[in-house]
This record gives C-alpha cells, structure tokens and sequence, in this order.
C-alpha cells in the first residue's frame, strides 16, 4: 500500500452542490454551482474552439475546459456573493477579490504537495493565462444570460433587469466568439423538448 496522505480537497469542493445562485433572486428554476461551472466548462470548450476555428486563435482549449471546470471553486469559502453586491463599490469589490485570493490558497495548500504545482493553473487566477480568462469569464457571462432569459421565459420577471445588464455586459466583451455563441446556439435554448427533437 502507497504511503499517502488524506487530502480532503475533493470531498470539500463537492460542497458546491449545496451552494444555490442568485441567493438574492426569487428563483423559478434554481441552480447550484456545481452546475454553474459544469455549464460554464462546455460554453468556455465552444468559444475556445470557435476562436481556433473562426477566428485564428491558438487556445490551448483543454487548459481553458480545466480552469473553467475549477472557476468558482473558491465559494466554498467564500459563498456566492450576488454580482450587484460585489461590484457596489470599489471598496467591497477589492475586500471581496481578497477574500478570493486567500480562499484559492487555502484550496491549494488542501492538495497533496506533490500536486499543487500542477493546479497553481486552475485554482489561482493570477496563474491563469489573461486570454484563458477572458474566455472562462465570458462563457460565464453567457450562462448568466442563459439564466436570466430562461428565467424570463418561465415567467419570472425578477430577472428583468439582470438580462439587460448581463447582456449590455456581454456587448461590451466585443468578442467574436461570443456573437457567433449568441447567434449559433442561443436560440435553441428557448425551445422545449419536442421543439428540439422535430
């Protein structure tokens, strides 16, 4: 038998499961994020690819699908803190980013030795190369959108005005990839399931 010892980082980012989203939101179809980073990990494996594809980029795809997978792990500490409260102030904004930042080393220092040089990459954003994040932060955006209109869809108005500010955020992303995600894939969420199979 291997001479190893317990690590509890996986048991512990599991934990995620019980972290709902928009805790601020009357919610309709409610969404936890372990969910959340599983979508975000597929939007973010499609933009990269369409940049590679479309647009002449050179993403290392895979890195980005890995970071993206590990993107929110850190509020299992930190807890989800709705985007309005976040970004208030510059004052919260910054105290909140540092609260990240030790919540990602903590995270890091739960692994076996041996592993943290390998997920310095994943878990810590000031590892992550600058255009994996621009990726990773606007598959994110677009799964709020997804949210929002999904929500407005089922009726729940609550989201009104977060689909309009989480769209004027993603306009001012000015990335191909993510007009191309719109205007390709983003119909299709609005249909049921017998629209989908016809």
């Amino acid at each position: 038998m291997l001479n190893t010892v317990r690590s509890h980082f996986y048991a512990y980012i599991s934990k995620i499961r019980w972290l709902q989203r928009w805790g601020l939101k009357r919610n309709v179809i409610n969404e936890n994020v372990m969910e959340h980073s599983w979508e975000v990990a597929t939007i973010s494996h499609a933009l990269g690819l369409i940049r590679n594809r479309r647009f002449g980029g050179q993403l290392d795809v895979n890195a980005i699908v890995v970071a993206a997978l590990y993107h929110d792990c850190g509020e299992v500490i930190t807890g989800d803190m709705p985007s309005p409260i976040k970004y208030h102030s510059p004052a919260i904004t910054n105290a909140y980013k540092a609260v990240e930042k030790q919540a990602e080393q903590q995270l890091l220092s739960l692994l076996p030795e041996e592993l943290q040089a390998d997920f310095r990459g994943v878990l810590l954003h000031d590892e992550i190369a600058q255009e994996h994040l621009q990726i990773i932060k606007a598959a994110d955006t677009l799964s709020a959108y997804i949210k929002c209109r999904s929500e407005l869809l089922a009726g729940n108005f609550e989201f009104s005005q977060a689909e309009q500010d989480v769209k004027a955020r993603l306009d001012r992303f000015e990335m191909p990839e993510v007009q191309y995600f719109l205007e390709t894939f983003l119909p299709s969420y609005g249909l049921t399931l017998d629209e989908l199979l016809k």
